[in-house]
């Protein structure tokens, strides 16, 4: 006998109360996850309607007390079924439970105050409304008097306004109403987070965009479903290729959603959609209020919008007539979720579009490796942008070996070259920006000599430095201490590196001090609209020079910038993760691309300890290829993705021998499940985490790789029942990642 669990309300707080029913023999091919089934529900046995989440062999209580189900529903193909079968995928590929995959698909019903407008309507004609104005002055009601006086002649006016500009109250207009002069109109009020006006001019598309934007539709004419990669250099118009496809499919009748990093969502962005199509746009993003994300999500649901932007929760907006998925920078980490489920927007965008019959195209100046080795071998659709738009040439750029100034004594931020280039330009009165790559080198040591950087011997990425100088690696737990001299130079400049935006900014002005300077780093854009206010004044001309991390170099556009300086380029190579030259590639790519986007050439200097670095040589010429080959050679020896997966084991305990017991076990039942070529060190660990404490819990990790993915998902089925076990008897907790972008 099988039977499902079914959940008779799909909202927030009932996801967790599910009743099971047992599956008759007639419906056992029909009744699966996501069907739409009608049961026997209460002591009345009155039926209801509801959705299977999960069907098992074993039952909940007494199987001859257990009802059955009465029927499935034929037909019932709702957003609510695809979504529920989409959990039920997310939870077999990423993990954790049904009810936490569905908390992540369904964010739609949760009780949220609905706003209402709310409109006074005249009723009285006009000797009625003379008669009772009369009256009024005779009684010396003054507020009527004041309110009749303001709405004379009007049909209609707008409640609140009017409460407000008389400074009346609601008793006041409630008496009018309730004698027939007026009455109130109430209407639901959804909250558009986007705003502007829609604009008829259409740039037009050069030969290689028109290309790309024919190659997939001539598929979608055809009813030809699929996944395409369009690689294009910075500047390129990537989003025109967008915009066209998505007018395309909004005229066919079908939604699209365009998911886009936070980090890019800016106003630029979101106005381009805005100015095309008008108020069929709806934008998601983190600081959005949960009324108006609330409303975003009905207004899909209700089909009053046609294109849902947003960053990686937009990717479940409730459309029922799906034609087309867009992620642009699809190489983000932003789209890979740090909550279970720990899903991919990628893998799992893929997955909903064979469910809804849309297409799925991926876009990216420097695609991630992933993405690119799947156009390689034909999975994918490979579309190519290989010249900037509006006539833009490439900038030209520059490396400058940062060992060689500090050789010369320039101990400055500034390299000669650099500070040469921002005089130049800044007299010409154009912009700059300077990009500090920070992200990846807390914790690690470099020399500043030679460049070297403390690597394992083992796993060829960064050791991580702890207090009292021993320096760690959180892959397999190799252990040295931090030597006093370079090993490979003998130079004493060795140790923690790094600086940060408010130090920039500081040198920046004793070098320039007549220059207006911005900052965008996260204390700067910590206010609501604080990342807006910033993009809008440099592009205004409102400072000269722009300093940031990584947020300044996605998605902007600025016609004046004309030299970007990148102040230690390799920073990020630092990083204890195999991702970490993959990483330093797009940001260096991304961050030069900035410069020169419009008639004005453009110019960047790159400062870096490792000018010989494939990855900087090769973002220096935008040689893709180049920096794919190489690093895919590195990927394929040491098995890392996407040559072949990676399953992380975190295990998190009050005490540090609880936390490490428990992970040895879970490591043990690992290895102990291994076919006998699989043997040999696809196991990792246990060690402490990267983070060795978090929040007073002690956390160990253990890695597990398999060339199939399909591999890593039983090991992970064996590691999950494991889990319970462990987490009972060692008072733990246990995470589990699929293919993690980020090291533990």
């Amino acid at each position: 006998m099988r039977y499902a669990d079914v959940i008779v309300d799909i909202s927030l707080e009932k996801l967790d109360k599910t009743y099971q029913y047992a599956i008759p023999d007639a419906l056992f091919s029909e009744a699966v996850v996501g069907a739409k089934v009608e049961v026997p529900f209460g002591g009345g046995n009155r039926r209801v309607e509801g959705y299977i989440i999960d069907t098992s062999e074993t039952p909940v209580f007494d199987p001859a007390r257990t009802k059955e189900i009465v029927s499935v529903v034929p037909g019932a193909v709702s957003v609510e079924r695809r979504f529920i079968t989409l959990a039920y995928w997310m939870k077999e590929h990423f993990g954790g439970t049904m009810n936490e995959a569905l908390k992540t698909v369904l964010p739609v019903k949760q009780a949220v105050k609905e706003v209402k407008k709310r409109t006074l309507v005249l009723m009285a004609d006009e000797a009625r409304f003379t008669e009772y104005y009369n009256e009024a002055l005779k009684r010396k009601f003054q507020a009527r008097v004041r309110l009749l006086d303001e709405l004379r002649g009007r049909s209609e006016a707008d409640y609140r306004e009017t409460l407000e500009k008389l400074r009346i109250s609601a008793a006041t207009v409630e008496a009018v109403c309730r004698d027939g002069i007026f009455s109130v109109r109430e209407e639901t009020m959804y909250r558009n987070t986007a705003e502007g006006v829609r604009s008829a001019k259409r740039p037009d598309l050069n030969e290689e965009q028109r290309k790309a934007v024919e190659e997939l539709w001539q598929d979608y004419s055809q009813e030809k479903r699929g996944t395409y990669l369009l690689f294009g250099v910075t500047g390129s118009g990537k989003t025109e290729v967008y915009l066209e496809l998505i007018e395309r499919v909004v005229k066919e009748g079908k939604q699209v959603i365009a998911l886009i990093p936070e980090i890019s969502l800016t106003f630029q962005t979101v106005r381009r959609f805005y100015e095309r199509f008008g108020e069929r746009v709806s934008v998601l993003h983190s600081r959005l209020s949960s009324g108006e994300r609330y409303d975003q999500y009905v207004r899909a649901s209700q089909g009053e919008i046609d294109v849902m932007i947003g960053p990686r929760s937009a990717l479940f907006t409730p459309f029922e007539r799906l034609g087309l998925i867009i992620i642009d920078e699809e190489q983000e980490g932003a789209y890979k979720s740090e909550g279970t489920p720990r899903y991919h927007a990628r893998e799992t965008a893929e997955y909903l579009a064979k469910l809804t019959n849309a297409s799925l195209l991926l876009g990216s100046a420097t695609p991630s490796l992933e993405a690119y080795s799947r156009a390689k071998n034909g999975e994918y659709r490979l579309l190519t942008l290989t010249k900037r738009a509006k006539e833009a040439q490439m900038p030209r750029v520059e490396i400058v070996d940062l060992r060689e100034e500090l050789r010369a004594g320039n101990r400055s931020m500034f390299s000669r070259k650099l500070k040469e280039r921002m005089q130049e330009r800044l007299a010409k009165g154009e912009q700059v920006m300077l990009f500090l790559n920070r992200r990846g080198y807390a914790g690690t040591v470099s020399c500043r000599a030679c460049g070297e950087g403390m690597k394992c011997p083992h796993c060829d990425i960064s050791l991580t430095y702890h207090k009292g100088g021993t320096l760690l690696c959180h892959y397999c737990g190799y252990e040295t201490k931090q030597p006093k001299l370079c090993p490979a130079c003998g130079s004493q400049y060795i140790g923690l590196f790094g600086t940060g935006t408010q130090k920039v900014e500081e040198a920046v002005l004793r070098e320039f001090p007549e220059v207006k300077v911005l900052r965008m780093d996260a204390d700067t854009t910590k206010q609501k609209g604080g990342h807006q206010k910033i993009v809008e004044e440099f592009a205004n001309g409102g400072a000269q020079v722009l300093i940031g991390t990584q947020m300044i170099v996605k998605g902007h556009d600025f016609p004046r910038v004309t030299l970007v300086g990148i102040i230690a380029a390799d920073l990020s190579l630092y990083a204890g993760d195999y991702r970490a030259a993959e990483r330093t590639f797009c940001l260096l790519a991304q961050a030069a691309g900035r410069a020169g986007r419009d008639r004005l050439s453009g110019e960047v200097v790159i400062q870096t300890y490792q000018p010989e670095h494939y990855s900087i040589t090769a973002a220096a010429t935008e040689d893709y290829e180049s920096f794919y080959r190489q690093e895919m050679a590195y990927r394929k020896m040491l098995k890392y993705p996407p040559a072949a997966h990676i399953l992380a084991v975190l295990v998190q305990a009050e005490t540090e021998e609880n936390a490490g017991l428990a992970a040895k076990r879970l490591a043990d039942v690992l290895f102990a499940a291994l076919f006998p070529e699989e043997k040999s060190g696809t196991v990792i660990g246990p060690v402490p985490a990267g983070l060795a404490k978090a929040n007073d819990l002690y956390r160990y990790v253990v890695y597990v790789k398999a060339l199939k993915y399909e591999r890593l998902m039983q090991l992970h089925r064996l590691a999950a029942e494991e889990k319970k076990l462990t987490e009972a008897a060692m008072k733990c907790n246990i995470q589990f990642d699929f293919n993690p972008l980020n090291g533990y």
